[in-house]
């Protein structure tokens, strides 16, 4: 055999591929997570950060794969040439970190996080997301025209050791400076990598056979197909992202879920064996029909049951519809524009999931709406032998059994909205759910039918419910999330997706509640303020919720609170009478507390009160010992700082003590847990930690109270900082802690 027979060199050359295409994959999703990680401190705790950067990561692969496209139309070496200047000149933006900009006061964040981040990674990002179709236009030279599709699924699997390996080996044992360098290493491989793949393309191509497109192009219908196939998993990935960690659970690191099974989908659908896709091409329509309703029920007794149901959805769609996408695949020679419109797809996806959705609804309606999109696009085909004889028979009669269906959706539809004389019971939507499920797995394969009765489905469990209490003005939307306004016969609830961020008694509007009771940390800390600190106390709070703590205010004392979001802002003062009640001239700065904190003069308050905890979505830059530092400099040296740390999912305390350890202040700690004369008061159970680097002050705070206790620092726990935190060692989920 001669060295060029392809018998002899597809082994190895694939295997160059192969290894090539993973190292780029993996460095372009490990380095995701970690210039996240490294702008934290500078663009605060919004949780609608990643959607932000998911936009940008979306709109760069876009421009690097129309990069690639466009690179297919020169000779195979001129386009090595080529690339590897192109990495060349990137890798001069290196190592990894975020420009040294700062959030201008009053800044959009939707739209300057973007741009940050563009302008942080977006070289390097640009110029390794040309790797996957790119090395695979190469692979199909080198190996004398052998498919390069299966290998995209070897491009996500790198992705998503990537995007996983950050969370679980990166962080919690590397320092930022240490991850940077890493990665920086791993680029010069990549690099060589990509050299060692471009010697492997013949020097002399026959012809214009791998320059120019030799495969008819596709028509216009086709694009758009591969655009909506593209676009509905895309979408559909950020919108369970948003509605599991703001209607279901908030827990930290479950935002990697979603965009990890998203990766996996395309490992399945493009993948050789077609066993597993064509399982869940089976299983989408089933998952479509029943899991969506159900999620956007409102039955929230079984929270991370409805998470995994999510996360199930989301991946049976994702497979089915990218293996439509690979089953409709042009020819290899035009591989490159294939995938420029299925980047072109999943980007648009991304921008009405995590841009515009959250400007046009005020709940996350985008996701009901993603699901009702993929009906009609799932692949067409009966579930059962038994169904398929269903619709047997001439035109007319199979006319006649789907009109009877049809009206059997319609029939159940209204019978669940209006239960004319309670006929269905106290639950109607329960009975109408099942009967239009039954009807809808008939329809399965008869797409605008089966798209009808998911569409009757959604509305008459779940959505009809939503849009009517949009439409009573309960609900606010915005860049950090979804707050409703609940009224029951005696307390009126704010809610940050399912955390309760304050309750107001209206028969007695200014009376403190839920987590800052009189006998809460806090409360104890604000009623003891007048004797600690005298009549003028200078209090400052971080996270203003409903307000209620305004109503310790005392005459003389001067208050300021620091809240991230507008809209909160408008909600306490309109919706809630504790500001207007109790502080009616209040002084709030909006923004980031920890970037507003660091314009604030030294020593100018006594009493400095983090309630940025009591959501499940913790803000880790207002932990680090770097933040500490800066509450140190704010509040005057006999001054106290207060922290909730009340959280179902984490164990901040020993995140607090190891920064009091690193900082030199003392810290004692009251877990709070109100009994049922309190409770029916509106008390909720809270922990608090009041620290102070006045010993004096802090045994004045906690005297005649037994409940305070010393905080300990755990052994061999290290103190957050900026360069360093992890939240592993306390996830109470991961270790079983309740």
């Amino acid at each position: 055999m001669v060295a060029d027979d392809p018998e002899v060199r597809a082994p190895p050359v694939r295997a160059l591929f192969v290894v090539s295409i993973l190292t780029g994959s993996f460095l372009l999703f490990l380095v995701q997570p970690m210039i996240a990680r490294m702008a934290l401190p500078r663009l605060g705790g919004a949780p609608a950060v990643w959607n932000s950067a998911m936009l940008v990561y979306q709109a760069l692969l876009l421009g690097g794969y129309a990069y690639a496209d466009a690179l297919g139309r020169v000779r195979p070496r001129v386009q090595a040439v080529i690339h590897v200047v192109v990495l060349a000149a990137a890798a001069l933006t290196l190592p990894i970190g975020v420009r040294a900009m700062e959030l201008p006061q009053g800044a959009q964040p939707a739209l300057w996080v973007p741009w940050l981040l563009a302008i942080s990674i977006g070289p390097l990002f640009f110029a390794v997301s040309a790797q996957a179709p790119l090395l695979q236009r190469w692979f199909a030279i080198s190996s004398h025209g052998r498919d390069p599709y299966a290998l995209y699924s070897a491009s996500n699997v790198g992705s998503f050791a990537g995007l996983i390996a950050y969370p679980l080996l990166a962080e919690p044992l590397l320092s930022l400076r240490a991850q940077s360098l890493a990665w920086t290493i791993g680029y010069g491989v990549l690099v060589a990598l990509v050299i060692a793949c471009g010697l492997a393309l013949p020097r002399h191509a026959p012809g214009e056979a791998h320059v120019r497109h030799t495969s008819p192009p596709p028509g216009a219908a086709r694009v758009l197909h591969w655009i909506a196939l593209a676009f509905v998993p895309s979408g559909l990935m950020l919108a369970t992202s948003t509605f599991i960690t703001t209607d279901i659970v908030a827990v930290p690191l479950l935002w990697v879920l979603p965009l990890g099974l998203y990766l996996l989908s395309f490992t399945l659908a493009f993948a050789e064996n077609r066993a597993p896709a064509e399982f869940c091409e089976k299983l989408a329509p089933i998952a479509v029909l029943l899991i969506g309703p159900i999620l956007i029920s409102g039955n929230q007794d079984h929270p991370f049951v409805n998470a995994g149901l999510a996360l199930a959805l989301l991946f049976a769609v994702s497979v089915a519809l990218h293996a439509r996408m690979y089953a409709l695949r042009p020819a290899p020679d035009r591989l490159t524009g294939f995938y420029l419109v299925m980047s072109f797809g999943g980007a648009i996806g991304g921008v009405f999931a995590g841009l515009i959705a959250p400007i046009l609804f005020d709940w996350t309606y985008e996701f009901p709406l993603l699901v009702l999109a993929a009906a009609p696009l799932v692949r067409r085909q009966y579930l059962f032998a038994l169904f398929a004889r269903f619709w047997r028979g001439d035109a007319s009669v199979v006319r006649i059994k789907l009109l009877s269906l049809l009206l059997g959706v319609l029939l159940a539809l209204w019978l669940g909205l209006s239960n004319p004389g309670n006929l269905l019971g106290s639950k109607p939507q329960n009975i109408a759910f099942f009967a239009i499920a039954m009807f809808g797995l008939v329809l399965v394969g008869r797409r605008t039918p089966f798209t009808f009765a998911v569409a009757a489905i959604l509305l008459v469990y779940g959505g009809y419910q939503s849009i009517q209490f949009s439409l009573s003005g309960a609900r606010t939307r915005s860049y950090f999330g979804v707050y409703t306004v609940r009224d029951t016969p005696l307390t009126r609830v704010l809610t940050h997706g399912t955390t309760v961020h304050g309750v107001e008694v209206l028969r007695s509007p200014r009376a403190p509640t839920t987590y800052y009771y009189r006998e809460s940390g806090v409360g104890q800390a604000m009623q003891r303020a007048p004797a600690l600190f005298g009549p003028g106390a200078r209090i400052g709070v971080v996270g203003l919720g409903s307000g209620t703590l305004a109503c310790y205010a005392q005459p003389g004392q001067h208050w300021r609170f620091y809240e991230i979001d507008p809209a909160i802002e408008r909600i306490a003062s309109t919706r809630f009478q504790f500001l207007p009640s109790c502080l009616p001239h209040t002084d709030i700065t909006t923004g980031d507390a920890r970037l507003s904190l660091a314009r604030e003069p030294s020593a100018s308050r006594d009493l400095l009160v983090l309630d940025a905890f009591s959501s499940d979505a913790v803000p880790m830059h207002l932990l680090t010992h770097e933040a500490f530092a800066e509450y140190a400099r704010v509040v005057a040296p006999h001054g106290l700082l207060m922290v909730h740390i009340s959280n179902r999912y984490l164990n901040l305390a020993p995140v607090v003590a190891a920064a009091a350890r690193a900082g030199g202040w003392k810290a004692a700690l009251l877990v709070f847990r109100p009994d049922s004369r309190q409770a029916n008061e509106q008390a909720a159970g809270s922990d608090w930690i009041a620290l102070t680097r006045d010993p004096a002050l802090l045994a004045d705070l906690v005297r005649g109270n037994g409940a305070w206790r010393p905080l300990q620092p755990q052994p061999g726990f290290p103190a957050w900082g900026d360069d360093f935190a992890s939240i592993l060692p306390v996830l109470n989920v991961l270790w079983g802690k309740e």
